[in-house]
């Protein structure tokens, strides 16, 4: 059986106070502007720490990653 985290159960009693879908909205933006701009500050240290640069992002971005299909 999982425990939820510290977190997990913060969130939970947070959400305990939407109790309409404005609400839920608002509490979903919130957390992901927070999730966002974790990311641009990683990519922002990866770029100034020369680990990645315009090359590896070309790279990406022509990269396939859509898993194949087994014909049955």
């Amino acid at each position: 059986m999982e425990v939820l985290n510290p977190t997990q159960l913060h969130l939970l009693k947070k959400f305990s106070f939407a109790k309409d879908s404005e609400s839920l909205e608002e509490i979903r933006v919130a957390l992901m502007d927070v999730f966002a701009k974790r990311v641009e500050k990683d990519m922002d240290d990866l770029w100034d720490s020369g680990k990645w640069d315009n090359k590896k992002n070309e790279a990406a971005l022509r990269e396939h990653l859509r898993t194949p299909y087994k014909a049955v």
